[in-house]
């Protein structure tokens, strides 16, 4: 964002009262740090069964990511019309799109269900090795299908708790997940000896912490909210399924995209030599890199509802520069503590989650492409959220299309080829490709951001000059944003 524009409409008054982004962002970025280590203590405790296991929890990563694509999107499309809703004081469209989340979560559960019964008899047409290919059956049947009946729940307290800007409840609903992740992990690995199967099933059974820790905080706020009485619009909305549905979509979609790059990756290692190793490696690569980005992540949780309360308000001059803090502080993040943090320690991290020299040789090398990739993606992270907050859900699903389907095949397998045509490992081109591609998506992602935001001011400008949006404003009651 390049100018500090001049608030408009009831801008600054909103704004005044409520959290900064930057303060939102905090306890978010313990809690996504926990959630991180929800997957990421997967990884740790497959290293102690070996290669083969950390392999077939890595080729399960597109897999989470499409359990993320789906809770991410109905979260992302709910936090949003919630957020928009509270910002405009309509209690009566905040009733109806809980309802039509309700709906959509039943319809998840079965879907899901169904899906890991198909990959616990499927997994041997992946044309993986034969002891990867029992352990990824057991891990993704097990997670997959565990998680359609504990994970989608929580969607709903969570988008209560963010559109009621408490980041703190969210955080600990995610230090309670992973403390009961952690112990479960423990005790099915070294006591019981459940192998994968007892790593699956603590990752499931952790997450039933999170969602009655949120429960009790959403309804505190729900009831603190209706005995407020200051819910005074009687406006409803005259599809609030669709209203959460033309955000969700275009989200899920844009993180199932994620799950076609991973899959990409593991389908480019899959004729390579060490295929074990290298797809091991990438896993590793990959659970450190979201590790590292996990305060980027949350601050991008943070953007939705703050845009979209901001934009409900009327306030873009807080917009600009809430979105100008948070890429800034992001940028530095990665260059002050991500960059150093992992040049000294890749070669520990490397040595302690691979079994074999060749995976962790590999892994040390990928480490180092961390930051490097931490940076590029922050725009494309922080930009996207925004868009959805501002009631706009194409950008990102346009800006999606165009990092993982259309840059990140060439760009991947021009990295492969080059990386052999050298002599270096395949998995490194790949890595470095893929960072191009973010790159790219990101710098197209600012400008597009820009426009957006210049066009939005001229229209709040000439609602500005309407007399009855003057006499809405100067009663004191939210003035509502032009329709997107």
């Amino acid at each position: 964002m390049t100018s500090e524009s001049k608030p408009s409409g009831r801008a600054g008054s909103g704004a005044a009262a409520q959290q900064s982004i930057l303060r939102m962002s905090a306890p978010l970025v313990v809690s996504f740090w926990m959630r991180s280590l929800f997957t990421f203590v997967d990884t740790a405790y497959a290293a102690y069964l070996g290669d083969a296991a950390v392999a077939a929890i890595g080729y399960s990563i597109p897999l989470e990511f499409l359990l993320i694509a789906c809770w991410v999107g109905v979260s992302t499309g709910l936090t949003s019309c919630l957020s928009r809703a509270m910002g405009a004081r309509e209690g009566a469209r905040i009733e109806q799109l809980l309802g039509a989340a309700r709906r959509i979560m039943w319809s998840l559960m079965p879907l899901f269900a169904a899906l890991a019964v198909a990959l616990y008899f499927g997994a041997n047409r992946l044309g993986l090795e034969p002891e990867t290919t029992r352990l990824f059956a057991i891990y993704a049947g097990v997670l997959v299908g565990g998680s359609a009946f504990t994970a989608f729940w929580s969607i709903i307290p969570d988008s209560i708790v963010k559109a009621h800007h408490d980041t703190r409840s969210t955080m600990w609903a995610g230090i309670w997940s992973n403390v009961i992740n952690i112990v479960l992990n423990t005790l099915f690995t070294f006591v019981f000896g459940w192998g994968v199967f007892g790593i699956a099933l603590s990752t499931v059974l952790g997450r039933l912490g999170g969602l009655i820790y949120a429960l009790r905080k959403a309804a505190s706020h729900e009831s603190e909210r209706k005995a407020s009485g200051l819910d005074i619009s009687p406006t409803l909305d005259p599809s609030p399924l669709r209203s959460i549905m033309v955000l969700a979509v275009p989200a899920a979609l844009t993180y199932g995209l994620m799950a076609l790059e991973t899959s990409l990756v593991n389908w480019l290692l899959t004729d390579q030599p060490h295929a074990t190793s290298s797809i091991a490696a990438y896993g590793i690569y990959y659970r450190v890199m979201l590790f590292a980005m996990m305060p980027i992540i949350a601050a991008s949780v943070a953007v939705l509802p703050f845009v979209a309360r901001r934009y409900g308000e009327g306030d873009l001059a807080a917009v600009r520069q809430g979105l100008r803090q948070v890429v800034g502080v992001s940028a530095a993040y990665c260059i002050v503590i991500v960059a150093p943090a992992l040049a000294a320690t890749s070669g520990t991290v490397a040595g302690l989650l691979a079994e074999s020299q060749t995976t962790a040789d590999l892994t040390r090398v990928a480490l180092w492409l961390c930051p490097v990739a931490c940076l590029a993606l922050i725009p494309f992270q922080l930009i996207r959220p925004a868009f959805e907050g501002l009631q706009r859900g194409g950008p990102g699903l346009v800006l999606a299309v165009l990092r993982y389907v259309i840059l990140a095949l060439p760009a991947a397998f021009a990295g492969r080829e080059l990386a052999i045509e050298i002599g270096a490992p395949a998995i490194h081109g790949i890595i470095v490709g893929l960072i191009v591609a973010s790159a790219l998506s990101s710098v197209i992602f600012l400008a597009w951001m820009q426009r957006v935001l210049e066009r939005l001011e001229r229209r709040f400008a000439d609602r500005d000059g309407d007399p009855i949006a003057e006499r809405v404003r100067s009663s004191g009651a939210p003035g509502p944003a032009p329709a997107p």
